[in-house]
């Protein structure tokens, strides 16, 4: 793929098409293009093999064709893409009489001129081709040390950090522990302590603080956890602190660095606090952050991380961070790889389950140093091989010279970097594409997806998937291989972000760099512009906007532009970035540029992402009515490549009419408030649809949703309920994810999705808010929406064997649920029985009537827990307690960590009482809670 062959693959297909299409090339050129893609399909294959050695064990020569090549195939594609999109013209529908006839005879001329200029550059570009062809026959491949990609076991399929957590960290962190109390007892004229942990990267500095931290953190007033980076935003970072630390802030209100300190310091001034400060590279930006961290008589203690050892030293109390030991080492291997077998699940597995493979492993291990992600990366690689000796010594002596003899980064590359040559292909694109984010950048997956399409890594390969889905698969597969982290949303437990680790970002840096993939600029780390910039990442820098003033002269053939806060976005003028594949926006100066004006003109442009406070800004300046003077350009229409319009946060009032000829729009990301106009139902390639408000005057929209039958993702806002929603979803049989909002709420319809059946590919289902199921849906059943993660609906009438059902659904991990048992005179209580909700995390009962009992073995995962009960009945049917109160079995929730309770009954009679009992029995369960859960229960009464 594309820093393996370049653009190759996308090149020989689009040479395919211009041989089929009724392109009508000059006579001779198709014979020329057929040379060309039979060449270049020979140059594909060879240049895989390439790219398959190491780059330490490749020869100069090799590596200098190879690039050749990669910016050849660049070139072509940009050349081939153009041609395509102004070779066809416009539409002649609408023209009558003399002014069709002048612009059917313009149009004649101009469709010649380019006919003319694509021949002659596909001659061009066949004199480039043999010239590099001539080379390859000159300077011979040697490819005998060429790896080739494997497949990586799929019970590996687990969390970056569980593997590290679980493996001697509880020694260190006890050892840490221990340190803080007994120099703090001997410093008590101080009243507080700093320590700063040091190491390497990926020796798990920050895994150790974090233990350190959620062991302790309840001794304290008040805390908080924050990353620096490299690239430290301090504004962002003292806004963070104040977050963590529960100190509430007007966000409205612009705060500079100096009253966020002001603010800070007076917040802690009383408060025994403790704060981490994480990843800490420089010893001034330690000070900085170290005058908002006063000294107080309550006490505090602060812990920091950095690689740096002099910077631990001059912060304070340098706690030089270990290896782990061999045992642990060892651990942590086996455990990665033969973990999941049953006969291997011990914590205690020190000693290599296949003797065989005892003496390789330890070498193995040796070479690791005891570098946790190191081992991590090894275990990844012999999982995927045949436990046999030979095969892991193979992998052995790849390693090289390892971290024997010096644990550095650079010897940590040659790890991570022999992992990276063991990715397929398509995995190595993708995962190089990383290094467009910065540091400790928590990169969301759709995003990540959406570009990965627009730069073309993604191609259609399994008959029946899309290209997002087959996206989705790409970037599990990096999770699984354990290059990138997962962040998973807190109430879906699913991976919705990822991080990267340093590590990787620092080898993926440097190979994206070698290769010309992308051009990353900041104050603090910039790779260096070759002679043209391929892709640009501008970071959060002060000299930014100098650094793309004087870049913008190697961007005519960017393929991609992100630029990310603090940046000002002045790279796009007139004629700049004509090539341009993706451009990302975010919260950037557009006020100094007329950029937007000019998006018209980026006729390739697949992949538009804005956010942006200034344009507001700039509005307000000039007096301008909002409303009526800012939107997109009509010349929108022009980019009929275009994949993904994200457009959410920029409160554009509304899109041009133009936007409904983006016929290959996948993906349309909205606000609330944005208007679209009529004829959406053009989209036919819409996949995500979201936050699409539709009123009075646009009911006329969900009829045409209807023809939008690739939608994957819907997310509509509705002012009243309308009758052609159900006949509309039943066309949408691709539907995965599906919210409905009817605002205000109590317009609820009544059982107006009755007769609706879900998918069964259904993984979201958000209807709470705009009807009400007459019964529990059939379709909510395990063999139905066995993929159903999230549902969030409102039932009128429900019975305990619905919620078995509910309970019986393999995926659910998170349950919204509200029922009006009351008002149709039920008045029974529920019990979560046994085994049931296996996965659920988050979980609301809204309007159930007392009790809702939890008995051993249910909920094992749950860690929030909401209940609005309705006290109708004299007594509850709950377990009883050993003092004889009520127990609703809060205690069989062995993961719950958040607990919220509202308990309404009627203002007189045996029920207030009741509820007063309750929420004595609720919060005494909650503080006994192995866990000691946060709650907040509270009684209301109410008139019936």
């Amino acid at each position: 793929m594309e820093v393996v062959t370049g653009a190759l693959p996308s090149v020989i297909t689009k040479l395919g098409e211009l041989l089929i299409g009724e392109y009508n090339l000059q006579k001779g050129v198709k014979g020329e293009i057929r040379f060309l893609k039979s060449e270049l399909e020979s140059m594909k294959g060879a240049l895989e093999k390439v790219s398959s050695t190491p780059a330490d064990r490749l020869d100069i020569q090799d590596k200098i064709w190879a690039r050749d090549l990669r910016e050849l195939s660049y070139d072509m594609e940009d050349s081939i893409d153009t041609f395509m999109v102004h070779g066809q013209g416009k539409d002649q529908a609408n023209l009558h009489g003399i002014k069709k006839f002048i612009e059917r005879s313009v149009g004649l001329f101009r469709k010649a001129k380019i006919r003319y200029e694509m021949a002659t550059d596909i001659r061009d570009i066949k004199n480039r081709v043999e010239e590099v062809a001539k080379r390859h026959q000159r300077y011979k491949i040697n490819n005998s040390d060429a790896a080739m990609p494997v497949m990586i076991d799929p019970r590996l399929f687990t969390q970056y950090t569980e593997a590290k957590e679980l493996v001697g960290i509880d020694e260190a962190r006890d050892e840490l522990i221990k340190t803080l109390e007994e120099e703090n007892e001997l410093s008590m004229q101080q009243h507080g302590k700093i320590v700063s942990i040091f190491g390497f990267g990926g020796l798990g500095k920050t895994t150790l603080a974090n233990a350190v931290y959620e062991k302790i953190r309840a001794r304290f007033d008040c805390c908080a956890f924050v990353s620096v980076s490299q690239t430290p935003n301090l504004k962002k970072l003292f806004k963070g602190l104040l977050y963590d630390l529960a100190k509430n802030i007007n966000e409205k209100e612009a705060l500079d660095e100096s009253r966020l300190i002001k603010e800070l310091r007076d917040f802690l001034q009383k408060k025994r606090y403790f704060v981490v400060i994480d990843d800490i590279w420089d010893i001034s930006v330690w000070e900085m952050i170290r005058c908002a961290l006063p000294d107080n008589e309550v006490g505090f203690t602060i812990i920091t991380t950095t690689r740096n050892s002099d910077v631990a030293k001059k912060a304070g109390g340098a706690y030089k961070l270990n290896p782990l030991s061999l045992n642990n080492s060892r651990k942590l291997l086996y455990r990665r790889i033969f973990g999941t077998e049953n006969k291997y699940n011990s914590e205690d597995i020190e000693k290599c389950p296949d003797e065989e493979l005892a003496e390789v492993s330890d070498k193995i291990l040796k070479k690791c140093g005891g570098v946790p992600l190191a081992v991590i990366t090894m275990a990844s690689l012999l999982a995927s091989k045949a436990r046999n000796k030979m095969d892991w010594y193979e992998v052995y002596n790849s390693i090289g010279t390892g971290l024997e003899h010096n644990l550095d980064v650079k010897n940590m590359r040659k790890i991570l970097s022999f992992s990276y040559y063991e990715l397929p292909y398509h995995l190595r694109t993708c995962l190089l594409y990383l290094s467009m984010f910065p540091e400790d950048f928590e990169i969301d997956k759709d995003r990540l997806i959406r570009m990965w399409i627009a730069e073309g890594f993604i191609q259609r390969e399994e008959h029946g998937k899309s290209l997002f889905e087959l996206g989705e698969s790409y970037f599990n597969g990096l999770i699984n291989r354990s290059m990138i982290q997962p962040i998973h949303n807190s109430r879906t437990g699913m991976a919705n972000r990822c991080c990267i680790h340093d590590m990787v970002l620092d080898l993926i840096r440097s190979l994206s760099s070698e290769e010309n993939f992308v051009t990353v600029l900041n104050d603090m780390d910039s790779t260096s512009p070759s002679n043209m910039v391929r892709r640009l990442s501008l970071q959060n820098g002060k000299k930014s906007h100098i650094m793309a003033r004087d870049t913008r002269s190697l961007l005519q053939h960017a393929r991609s532009v992100v630029i990310f806060p603090s940046a000002v976005a002045q790279v796009l003028a007139p004629g700049s970035c004509r090539y341009l594949r993706v451009l990302d926006l975010v919260d950037c100066n557009l006020s100094q540029t007329n950029s937007l004006k000019y998006l018209g003109n980026l006729y390739l442009l697949r992949y538009l992402r804005l956010y942006s406070n200034h344009i507001f800004e700039l509005m307000e300046e000039k007096g301008l009515c909002f409303k009526q003077n800012f939107q997109l350009p009509e010349e929108i229409g022009n980019l009929q490549f275009l994949q993904t319009l994200d457009i959410r946060g920029t409160n554009i009032s509304s899109l041009p009419s133009s936007v409904v000829q983006l016929r290959n729009l996948m993906c349309l990301d909205i606000t609330g408030s944005t208007r679209v106009p009529n004829g959406i139902g053009n989209l036919t390639c819409l996949e995500q649809l979201s936050q699409l408000h539709i009123d009075s005057s646009t009911i006329n929209i969900v009829e045409e949703l209807g023809q939008l039958t690739e939608l994957r993702q819907l997310c509509i806002q509705l002012d009243e309920w309308s009758d052609n929603l159900l006949e509309c979803l039943r066309k949408l049989e691709k539907i995965q994810e599906l919210s409905i909002v009817v605002r205000p709420e109590d317009q609820r319809s009544i059982g107006g999705l009755d007769a609706w059946v879900a998918p069964r590919h259904l993984r979201l289902l958000n209807a709470r808010r705009s009807c009400w199921f007459s019964t529990l849906p059939a379709w909510v059943n395990p063999s139905h929406v066995s993929d159903l993660t999230c549902l969030s609906i409102a039932v009128r009438e429900l019975h305990q064997v619905d919620l078995d059902i509910l309970g019986r659904l393999p995926a659910l991990c998170s349950l919204y649920l509200t029922v009006d048992n009351k008002t149709l005179g039920i008045f029974e209580g529920f019990i979560v029985g046994a085994g049931s909700f296996p996965c659920l995390v988050y979980c609301y009962f809204w309007q159930f009537v007392w009790p809702v009992v939890f008995q051993q073995g249910a909920m094992p995962r749950l860690r929030d827990l909401h209940l609005w009960s309705l006290f109708y009945v004299r007594e509850g049917r709950g377990i009883a307690s050993s003092n004889g109160g009520l127990d609703l079995g809060l205690g069989n929730l062995p993961s719950l960590q958040n607990v919220t309770a509202i308990l309404r009954s009627p203002p007189m009679g045996a029920n207030k009482e009741a509820a007063k009992q309750a929420k004595a029995a609720l919060t005494h369960a909650a503080k006994m809670h192995p866990n000691h859960p946060s709650h907040d229960i509270t009684s209301i009464n109410y008139e019936a």
